[in-house]
């Protein structure tokens, strides 16, 4: 699957990654409504990729005096500092495999193969009902 960065995370990502969908974009998460998970595998990806975010996530206090649940503790607010691409998105470089041409592989014809398998599937269901036809005529004989 092609990972790249899109318009946001879906709701369904937000809630199994344990975030509130209007706590998100306050801290900097974007939220798209309109999108739909279409495998488990990506929904898997991103809700790991949101519970990183959160796990590095340094919330300071609005007031610097009174501190909150939701806030991070005094450790991190003194060892924190500014990122500006936080979680870029890696790719993995795809493997390629050399293999050698082998005569079968050379004697074998794609395109001939393709255009039979195409009328095969074209006249699949008159090949079978012409066989049921003959098939009761064998019975009635």
């Amino acid at each position: 699957m092609k990972k790249r960065a899109g318009r946001g995370f879906t709701l369904d990502e937000l809630k199994m990654a344990g975030i509130p969908k209007k706590w998100a974009p306050t801290v900097g998460i974007s939220v798209d409504h309109r999108r739909k998970n279409r495998s488990l595998e990506g929904l898997q990806a991103n809700v790991q990729r949101l519970k990183e975010y959160k796990s590095k996530l340094v919330i300071f206090p609005r007031r610097s005096g009174k501190i909150k649940s939701g806030d991070s503790s005094a450790e991190e607010l003194t060892s924190a500092t500014q990122v500006q691409e936080y979680m870029p998105i890696t790719r993995e470089k795809p493997t390629v495999s050399v293999v050698k041409v082998t005569e079968e592989m050379k004697a074998f014809r794609a395109y001939q193969k393709l255009r039979v398998e195409r009328t095969n599937q074209r006249h699949l269901g008159a090949r079978l009902k012409r066989a049921a036809e003959a098939e009761k005529e064998e019975k009635k004989a």
